[in-house]
């Protein structure tokens, strides 16, 4: 890759491609956190970039993990359900297992396949 993408704007960032998942999941924290200063403060380019960057890391990181684990409670049947009970707290999933850490029920990430 030559540092620009297709419209001849700058690039910024290593490729999400090239990070190992250590390193994306580094990257994926650090953008999140910045996100809502970017949007209240940032500039519109400012903006525009950190949209671009941030899908990059996301679809890189959906790439790898297309099977990760996602809870009942943030789907659509799950915020119905909430709904119904008249409660507003984010569910675990219908069988009660909540996930652990950011890998899911009963896995730290630690040698996960």
């Amino acid at each position: 890759m030559n540092g620009h993408d297709e419209r001849g704007t700058t690039m910024t960032g290593v490729d999400p491609g090239r990070l190992d998942d250590q390193q994306l999941m580094r990257e994926l924290e650090t953008i999140h956190r910045t996100r809502h200063d970017t949007l209240l403060y940032g500039s519109n380019d400012a903006l525009r970039a950190h949209n671009e960057r941030m899908a990059q890391l996301e679809g890189e990181y959906l790439r790898r993990n297309p099977r990760r684990f996602v809870a009942a409670g943030r789907t659509r049947d799950g915020a119905r359900e909430r709904a119904a009970a008249g409660g507003d707290a984010v569910a675990g999933s219908r069988d009660g297992r909540t996930p652990v850490g950011k890998w899911g029920p009963g896995d730290t990430g630690a040698g996960a396949p």
